[in-house]
């Protein structure tokens, strides 16, 4: 897989709330019972849920928690690759 360059330590979890006044066209939920719980959006044209296992919750030593991590997130790379990919070709 490629390295990828993004710097994220100014990111922050974010509560939906924070969208509900938004003009959203798509939502996508990664966890748990975030679908159930997330709300429909006013003009909302997509909506998925790709269920990732979450690492938070992974045992063993810290290279194996580490391990989980990391397969986490190539899994969601993946995963929103392909789609974003989709977007563009579409």
């Amino acid at each position: 897989m490629k390295e990828i360059g993004i710097d994220i330590s100014g990111h922050r979890s974010k509560h939906m709330d924070e969208f509900l006044g938004k003009s959203v066209e798509t939502v996508i939920t990664v966890c748990g019972n975030a679908d159930q719980a997330c709300p429909m959006f006013p003009g909302q044209v997509n909506r998925h849920h790709w269920g990732f296992d979450d690492p938070a919750h992974a045992t063993g030593s810290d290279e194996e928690v580490l391990a989980v991590f990391r397969r986490v997130r190539d899994e969601i790379f993946k995963v929103f690759e392909a789609y974003a990919a989709g977007r563009r070709e579409g």
